[in-house]
């Protein structure tokens, strides 16, 4: 599996696996996700404290209770900042976020017990927060930093300008944007999200990199559309949802996907999206597809 190295970063797989839908699966087939998407070189675990209604980083912690060696070869990403309505969390009114240095330093202790671990490789904002106070933010980071149970930070759905304003408080750095970002989605490719992370030699993490399979369900998607994907799948000798993750991994920035499957094929899958190169005009006849004309 092909990884991305910053001298400033840890090594994350190319592709990951993000664990959303994995709340109401048996214990058996966490073990079989975890290990499958190991040897499919898919080393790095997407999770956020309210995944599974407050349950799935739980599910994960006791497969490394169980098999603690696993730790070793493996990344963990979680996020932080969204508070739902939910039994598990009777006290919560509302929907609503908090950033407050106690809540992140609590959610990430939190997410350690839950985790079985010591440590995240990664801690994410998980959405911008209208009363985020930065320099709260800026000393929780530092903590968090200092005892070591958080390696690098970052952020999730954060526009250009949001991330820039919480980077300008911050002793530590950002190391990237977790942003919806697919062939489907491709705003960010544009509207200047993913230009600041290249400006700051940042990373894209990419959600629903596969449209959240809007290509194969929306009746909204015209035949044309198809039609195309399935004959460059032919070309290339790939699957098509292959083919739509190429089609982020061609972008410089570097992006990585994150694939939110509960199916070991479909990591497996998932990986072969690597071997696949894309030819720079096929590229652009995809999103010609997608939006219905030339770029300007």
């Amino acid at each position: 599996m092909e990884k991305y190295q910053n001298p400033d970063t840890p090594m994350f797989s190319r592709i990951i696996s993000g664990v959303w839908r994995w709340g109401k699966l048996p214990a058996a087939s966490w073990r079989n996700l975890i290990s499958r998407a190991i040897d499919c070189g898919i080393t790095t675990f997407d999770h956020a404290d309210i995944y599974g209604d407050y349950g799935c980083e739980a599910r994960f912690g006791e497969v490394l209770r169980e098999q603690p060696a696993l730790r070793n070869k493996i990344q963990l990403v979680t996020k932080c900042g969204i508070k739902l309505v939910s039994p598990a969390r009777p006290e919560h009114r509302i929907k609503h976020y908090d950033t407050s240095a106690k809540h992140i330093v609590s959610s990430v202790e939190n997410s350690l017990r839950q985790l079985a671990t010591d440590y995240v490789d990664l801690l994410l904002l998980h959405r911008p927060d209208p009363l985020m106070n930065p320099e709260e933010v800026a000393g929780a980071f530092a903590q968090l930093k200092r005892q070591g149970k958080v390696l690098h930070f970052g952020v999730s759905n954060f526009s250009a300008a949001q991330l820039e304003m919480l980077q300008s408080y911050l002793d530590v750095p950002l190391i990237t944007n977790q942003i919806e970002l697919s062939l489907f989605r491709h705003h960010a490719l544009f509207d200047g999200s993913v230009d600041v992370l290249m400006k700051r030699r940042l990373f894209v993490m990419a959600w629903s990199p596969l449209g959240g399979g809007k290509f194969f369900t929306s009746p909204e998607t015209v035949k044309t559309t198809a039609d195309m994907l399935h004959g460059l799948s032919e070309k290339y000798q790939c699957t098509e949802s292959q083919l739509l993750l190429a089609w982020l991994l061609c972008h410089p920035a570097p992006v990585y996907p994150i694939v939110g499957t509960t199916q070991p094929e479909r990591l497996a899958e998932a990986g072969g999206a690597l071997a696949v190169q894309l030819d720079r005009q096929d590229w652009f006849a995809m999103l010609k597809a997608v939006t219905g004309k030339d770029v300007p």
